[in-house]
């Protein structure tokens, strides 16, 4: 048995790889980068080094001899970053390192998409058609569009993940998007090598683990459905799927261990499939991911399973404790999983960042998971993937499952950075998801009207009204010893955040001022439109609505427990600089005070569009000069974040009157970027 293992990674999956390495008296030392030093995989282990290279967790060689260094046996790479790298997985085996992964040349032919489809399709495997040539130019792209007919899929050869993956539906856009598509591929993997695909009516996207030791043994240990996305990005995974009858999952497991053997495969791996929503045995291979993958979790649910446990004891050349498939254990209920990711759903999922100043999640139980490395005081960057947590739960049936994850995500608020768990709830509560019924697609058809409905409510927004008022009377009050702090982190199972004193006549927020009671009036910015609350003795306006409330009493720092209209909850709280966070229920808000606007004269400011970034990140491309006359819908500018492009269009017809920007620099949410001055005509 391995006895000491570097884990090469960061956030949820190296605390979780560490847990069970500890479980298993196996020493875990972990890595990571400066804007890493507050995550809760570096303060809960036992020994973590700090990565000193620009590369961060890509750096293998210096990883490679951090693990040397401290005296490791092994290392287990995670997901993402080196995870797939053969080139890591021969450096650990030459400097006598396990590798807790499959084979070196298993992880080169399965991460070359081109060949692994050929691979694949040699053992009888369904592969979907289309052209899969590592020499072929932009116009054999084009060609082979064109033979094939709209839709197609580009996919990077390299990776998977999503990066680098458009779907094309007018034939006339695949130009742009190639360029688009290859420049992310080689950001994300280094190879800018593109496939291109028929894209199926209507997928399901469903995926098989596998696992195989060093004794020739493979077996399929079930499926796991991966049908709810956003850009190709998994948000919402569960097992078994509903869709699959019996056949088709047999046929498909058969598969997926045809595909393992084809390149003599060794660990933990999972085969994807993309599936016809007309017809369930009708799936074609689309990736192998030669690693453990984020959504592993619902697998260990429904079969009882530890993968990570058993990742190590293969690399410790271990036996499967299923020698056949016929030994795998059923499934036993159902499990769905949430991811939470940094992202704004009302701004079309672009990534957010920020600050963590308050953060409540739910207790792990027998039947809800929290993979989570969140702490207070981390900064969410855009260096990064936007993943911060999952939130996994487990039920008898499906329908007891989503309840679970549905009551888990409202104990769920994370403060300083915009999430995406109202979303999730909201997607959730969908009757198409309620009832196993949806496409890959279903996100992109409902995406705006989910968010939406998930986007907080005007008594949020009283809340944090009243926050403030509350915020600024109790420091005012010399006799106070409630005063409140920036941050707080509250775990449901515990009381202790909320054993505040009574307020007493506090309550109705009564004798502000000598001579009596003045109504605190403010004006805020709130999700991009500015909004006036007024906050007097007992009640609160935003705008014409109007709210009668009591504060209860003052909870631990950054929680306040609040009636409003007869009904009482506990409201989270927390200060970014200007900015004033609060949640309640997997609903947050961010409300920064106004600022006055002068109003200046020129076409610019009456007449002309200013093109803002729409999320914090890097400027990738321009395609517009100072004078370019443009028109509205034209492509003006790309910025890049977490390897992903997000192209920004003209807002009208006019000339160019200022580009602000270079490539490759960096921008902040809302940045003003270019300026474009209305032409003559559409005054």
């Amino acid at each position: 048995m391995l006895q000491r293992v570097l884990v090469a990674n960061r956030g949820e999956i190296a605390l979780r790889v560490s847990r069970t390495l500890r479980r298993m008296s196996i020493d875990a030392v972990c890595v990571y980068t400066d804007a890493d030093s507050r995550s809760r995989h570096v303060l809960e282990a036992s020994e973590a080094v700090r990565l000193d290279s620009p590369q961060g967790y890509l750096d293998a060689q210096r990883i490679v001899d951090v693990a040397l260094e401290r005296g490791c046996d092994a290392v287990h790479p995670g997901y993402g970053f080196l995870s797939e790298s053969a080139s890591f997985a021969r450096t650990c085996s030459a400097n006598g390192l396990t590798f807790i992964g499959p084979p070196a040349d298993a992880i080169a032919l399965m991460g070359d998409k081109i060949n692994a489809k050929k691979t694949v399709a040699a053992v009888g495997v369904p592969v979907v058609e289309g052209l899969a040539d590592p020499a072929a130019t932009d116009d054999d792209l084009i060609e082979a569009a064109g033979r094939i007919g709209p839709p197609v899929i580009l996919k990077p050869s390299g990776g998977g993940g999503g990066k680098g993956m458009h779907v094309v539906n007018e034939l006339s856009e695949l130009p742009a998007v190639i360029g688009v598509a290859r420049r992310e591929a080689l950001a994300s993997f280094g190879d800018s090598t593109l496939l291109l695909e028929r894209f199926v009516h209507r997928p399901r996207h469903i995926e098989m683990q596998v696992f195989a030791d060093t004794h020739g043994n493979f077996v399929a240990l079930g499926e796991r459905e991966c049908t709810l996305q956003r850009r190709h990005q998994k948000v919402v995974e569960e097992a078994p799927s509903v869709f699959l009858n019996d056949a088709a999952r047999t046929r498909m497991a058969d598969c997926a261990v045809e595909v393992a053997r084809a390149c003599s495969y060794v660990g933990a791996g999972t085969v994807e499939f993309i599936v016809s929503g007309d017809d369930p045995e009708a799936f074609f291979f689309m990736e192998m991911n030669t690693r453990l993958q984020v959504e592993h979790a619902v697998t260990e649910m429904v079969l009882g399973v530890d993968l990570v446990e058993w990742q190590v004891r293969v690399a410790s050349g271990e036996h499967l404790v299923w020698p056949t498939q016929s030994a795998v254990p059923v499934p036993r209920g159902h499990a769905i999983e949430a991811r939470v990711y940094a992202e704004d759903p009302g701004r079309g999922f672009l990534p957010s960042s920020g600050t963590i100043v308050g953060l409540k999640e739910p207790a792990s139980s027998g039947v809800v998971r929290v993979d989570s490395s969140l702490s207070l005081g981390v900064q969410i960057g855009t260096a990064y993937d936007p993943m911060l947590a999952k939130v996994v739960s487990w039920g008898e049936d499906r329908h007891s499952a989503i309840s679970r994850l549905e009551r888990a995500l409202r104990d769920t608020d994370i403060l300083g950075v915009t999430t995406n768990v109202s979303f999730l709830t909201a997607l959730l509560d969908d009757a198409e998801v309620k009832a196993g019924e949806f496409d890959t697609g279903l996100v992109e058809t409902k995406g705006r009207l989910l968010a939406a409905s998930s986007t907080a409510s005007t008594q949020l927004l009283a809340a944090g009204a009243v926050v403030d008022a509350w915020e600024t009377h109790s420091e005012s009050n010399s006799e106070s010893n409630l005063a409140p702090q920036e941050a707080v982190r509250l775990g449901a199972r515990s009381e202790s955040a909320s054993s505040g004193r009574d307020l007493g006549a506090w309550g109705a927020f009564d004798g502000w001022r000598v001579g009596g009671p003045v109504a605190r009036r403010r004006r805020w910015q709130v999700g991009g439109q500015e909004t006036q609350t007024e906050v007097g003795d007992g009640w609160v306006a935003v705008g014409d609505e109007r709210f009668d409330f009591r504060v209860h009493r003052g909870g631990g720092p950054g929680e306040l427990s609040m009636e409003f209209d007869g009904v009482t909850r506990s409201y989270l709280w927390g200060r970014d600089g200007e900015h004033l966070w609060v949640g309640a229920g997997g609903r947050s808000l961010r409300l920064t005070p106004a600022r006055p606007v002068r109003l200046h004269g020129g076409p610019v400011a009456s007449r002309g569009g200013q093109v803002a970034s729409p999320m914090p990140g890097a400027v990738a491309a321009l395609y517009v000069a100072e004078g370019d006359e443009v028109r509205e819908g034209e492509r003006l500018v790309s910025v890049e974040a977490m390897k992903m492009e997000h192209v920004v269009n003209a807002p009208l017809d006019g000339r160019v009157g200022e580009v602000l920007v270079h490539v490759g620099d960096k921008v902040t949410l809302d940045q003003v970027l270019i300026i474009v001055e209305e032409s003559a005509d559409a005054r």
